[in-house]
């Protein structure tokens, strides 16, 4: 009788220390699955989906939607932006959004609608996706991406926050080609100060100004990827065509306290109405900020016109005035 006890007791332990290393191992899988995510996130490469087409669906918004690239679908969500909720589903953000533009949740609701129309015509057209693959949450079946997503006119973020439709908030990170968010957001900072001078979208709401657009509508972002040495023969990925998914390096931030070389910039060479930004920026004085502001106060009578740019002052002019016909 004690040995069939004895037994017993056994093998109940036994099964006991099964069970419990059963559970370890569960465990462990389980927490290996957020570094996997984690390494995923932490890319320093950006993933560029060209050729992107937008899908229509119901859950799309001004700022997040269903996307196609090739065979693939995406949810993105726009980094830096919000754009005003649709319907009523989230009452207390939508109290937010409402509050930041100083009117009422019904408007703000109106608001959101015209820019998901917005976004709907600005990527009526190919587009491209730059991610990191981050998550972005939502509520799809479907996993949600940050994005920066550019259209034919450049960043669509960008677009948004300067015709009034989108707000300066969300998850922040550094474009492609920069180090740091910064110069972007002070670029929608100088966006969104305009839209609320000429009062369109949501800042013109109550002047019945809603759907006004812009008087400027250009200046906005373009991203190029650069080319990077590879350690062993790869297909070539030419940025006009890249497959879905493809990662691909891009050029380094520009360092505002190194000169570009603009003290090779020809005086007297530049024409203050067409010049591109990138040759704006080869003139000493002038940064990404400052090409931004001067691109969105065209048209100019002449280059003495530069007075009337913010953060030009007379000694500023007279640093940068013999740069220009």
């Amino acid at each position: 009788m004690w040995r069939k006890a004895s037994t017993c007791d056994f093998a109940i332990a036994r099964l006991r220390h099964l069970r419990r290393k059963i559970g370890l191992l569960a465990l462990a899988v389980v927490c290996a699955t957020p570094v996997e995510i984690s390494a995923r996130d932490g890319s320093k490469d950006w993933i560029v989906l060209e050729n992107c087409r937008l899908i229509p669906n119901p859950a799309n918004d001004g700022d997040s939607f269903h996307v196609s690239a090739g065979a693939k679908e995406y949810i993105f969500r726009l980094y830096l932006v919000d754009a005003p909720e649709t319907d009523e589903m989230t009452p207390g953000r939508l109290v937010e959004q409402a509050k930041y533009f100083g009117i009422s949740v019904p408007q703000a609701i109106e608001v959101g609608q015209a820019a998901k129309e917005f976004t709907r015509e600005k990527l009526s057209q190919p587009f491209i996706a730059f991610t990191h693959m981050s998550d972005a949450l939502g509520q799809s079946r479907l996993e949600r991406f940050y994005a920066f997503v550019q259209s034919k006119q450049g960043d669509l973020g960008e677009q948004l926050v300067r015709n009034g439709l989108a707000r300066i908030h969300g998850y922040k990170a550094a474009p492609p080609g920069l180090r740091n968010s910064r110069v972007e957001v002070q670029k929608l900072q100088l966006f969104e100060q305009q839209a609320k001078q000429e009062k369109i979208g949501a800042w013109g709401v109550n002047a019945g100004r809603l759907n006004i657009r812009a008087e400027n509508q250009s200046g906005f972002s373009f991203f190029i990827p650069a080319e990077k040495p590879r350690s062993r023969p790869t297909p070539a990925i030419p940025f006009s065509s890249p497959k879905p998914g493809a990662s691909v390096p891009f050029v380094s931030a520009p360092n505002p306290s190194r000169s570009h070389g603009k003290a090779k910039t020809p005086l007297g060479k530049i024409d203050i109405n067409t010049a591109t930004e990138k040759e704006l920026t080869t003139v000493p004085g002038i940064g990404h900020v400052m090409a931004a502001r001067i691109i969105t106060a065209r048209p100019f009578r002449s280059a003495d016109d530069l007075k009337r740019v913010s953060g030009i002052g007379d000694r500023k002019y007279a640093q940068i005035r013999p740069y220009f016909q």
